[in-house]
């Protein structure tokens, strides 16, 4: 079973409908290495061992009897902070401890209809708040290329497990950076889609206006599978293109020769780690070596991101997490009153960032203040947005790091915000412009920690970066697990 960690998903599944392999053994496989290595990791909140194997042997009758499944009992592990009809989901928040949903979000439906097995629940920053999975409020989660390092976040859990091979691949969240960032420091792929192509119906919100999930997995074929899944329009969701889907495997091998590749001058300054630019100077000669073009273009407004991210992102969190009052579901502390209960509740439910974020954005909508901020950083939204328009009349994709420097040690942030803020000074654009956007390994640094590259697409051509990651991939040859997880 060994090599199953080599394998992609459309491998494996041919192996599960020859039969060669069940996938209650699949199954089983994981969740020994699961039991093995996640005390090390801390990559799941819960492990939903029982009723993965009943979904693998519902998977295995179905195949048996001559069912067809993109997923078709293929074992991952999802983020918790999906709605999923009987499970247990927290946003690693003790504010939704006790919460089980009585429906499935679109995703999980979708994952179902192809016949996935449910792992269990992955660690994450509580309600997707942060950059380094430390903000949960149940467990650190830790690199599998370094214990003693951040996995990245705030999709944590599921870019460590994947890394790890404690699941065939996973499935998380970028509102960020949140996909992208941690499959860069634990050296897997990780794409956020363009915002509305995959249904965020069933997601518990965060930012709406820039939430976006995606996948999390070890090599470009499986992140190309699992889109084929996901994406798509879904009348649940007000914000959902309803723009057809292409075969997204179908572009996986095509060349990349006259493809003109943006290189923006503003990511590549003062504060990269000398290792990431080297990388990032070797895969852009990589990508010439394989016919494409080089273009030099500007992204003028990249300076004003992180503020008009913060502005933005935590108003929205404000309005979103109001309705964590104690009152519906989840945690309820007894107060004198109906506004004292709010307040016990509020106060014990939730944790110091996501404090932080909603007494921010509660600010920044105040009266007095709308205008001076929330507005103004709308109209700067704008600017950006359109700084990416007019660098694609010159450009096909856009390449860039992901990140400005490699995993740091858990706890080297937390008491400085905004230095943990300032990681995902490369990601926060994509999701502000709504824009698709995917994590590569690229390389190691000298410590022997991954580095990942950022390419961006045009909305909706996910299809285009997918084919040029898979060419990068191929000719890069990055080593995606640590050697003690092999």
């Amino acid at each position: 079973m060994k090599d199953i960690l080599n394998m992609t998903i459309i491998q494996t599944r041919e192996l599960l409908l020859k039969k060669e392999i069940s996938s209650v053994e699949l199954t089983t496989y994981f969740l020994e290495r699961i039991k093995q290595y996640d005390g090390d990791i801390s990559a799941y909140i819960k492990v939903t061992g029982e009723h993965a194997l009943k979904m693998a042997k519902e998977a295995d009758e179905k195949i048996a009897s001559g069912g067809k499944g993109q997923l078709l009992g293929i074992p991952l592990g999802i983020k918790d902070i999906y709605c999923t009809k009987g499970i247990e989901t927290t946003c690693a928040s003790q504010i939704l401890r006790g919460f089980v949903p009585p429906y499935d979000a679109t995703v999980i439906r979708k994952l179902k209809d192809e016949g996935f097995v449910h792992l269990g629940r992955l660690n994450m920053d509580e309600f997707a708040m942060g950059s380094s999975t430390e903000n949960s409020s149940f467990q650190t989660t830790k690199n599998p290329w370094d214990l003693s390092r951040i996995p990245g976040g705030s999709s944590g859990g599921s870019a460590a497990a994947t890394a790890a091979g404690l699941c065939m691949a996973s499935i998380g969240t970028d509102t960020g950076g949140s996909i992208r960032q941690p499959a860069s420091l634990c050296g897997v792929v990780g794409m956020k889609p363009t915002y509305g192509r995959v249904s965020r119906y069933g997601l518990v919100a965060f930012a709406s206006s820039l939430d976006q999930i995606g996948p999390i997995t070890r090599s470009v074929s499986d992140c190309a599978t699992m889109m084929n899944v996901i994406a798509g329009h879904d009348p649940m969701d007000s914000t959902s293109i309803p723009q057809p889907v292409p075969d997204y495997t179908a572009f996986l091998g095509q060349d990349i020769k006259g493809l003109r590749i943006g290189i923006p001058k503003e990511y590549f300054k003062d504060g990269m780690e000398e290792d990431v630019k080297k990388e990032m100077d070797s895969a852009i000669a990589l990508f010439e070596q394989q016919g494409a073009s080089i273009v030099d273009i500007s992204l003028p407004h990249t300076e004003y991101a992180v503020a008009t991210y913060y502005i933005i992102c935590t108003a929205e969190a404000s309005s979103n997490l109001a309705r964590y009052d104690g009152v519906k579901y989840g945690l309820r502390e007894s107060g004198k009153d109906i506004i004292d209960m709010y307040k016990k509740t509020r106060f014990k439910g939730f944790g110091k960032e996501v404090k932080r974020r909603i007494i921010l954005g509660t600010y920044v909508l105040s009266s007095g203040y709308y205008d001076a901020y929330y507005r103004k950083a709308s109209k700067v939204r704008t600017l950006i947005r359109k700084d990416f328009d007019d660098a694609f009349k010159a450009s096909d994709i856009i390449l860039t790091p992901v990140s400005p420097t490699t995993a740091f040690k858990i706890g080297e942030k937390m008491e400085d915000p905004l230095a943990m803020y300032l990681s995902d000074i490369f990601t926060i654009p994509v999701n502000l412009a709504g824009l698709p956007g995917i994590s590569v390994p690229c390389g190691l640094d000298r410590k022997g920690l991954p580095i990942g590259l950022q390419i961006i697409g045009r909305p909706l051509d996910e299809a285009l970066m997918i084919q040029a990651a898979y060419v990068f991939e191929k000719e890069r040859k990055v080593e995606k697990i640590p050697e003690k997880y092999k």
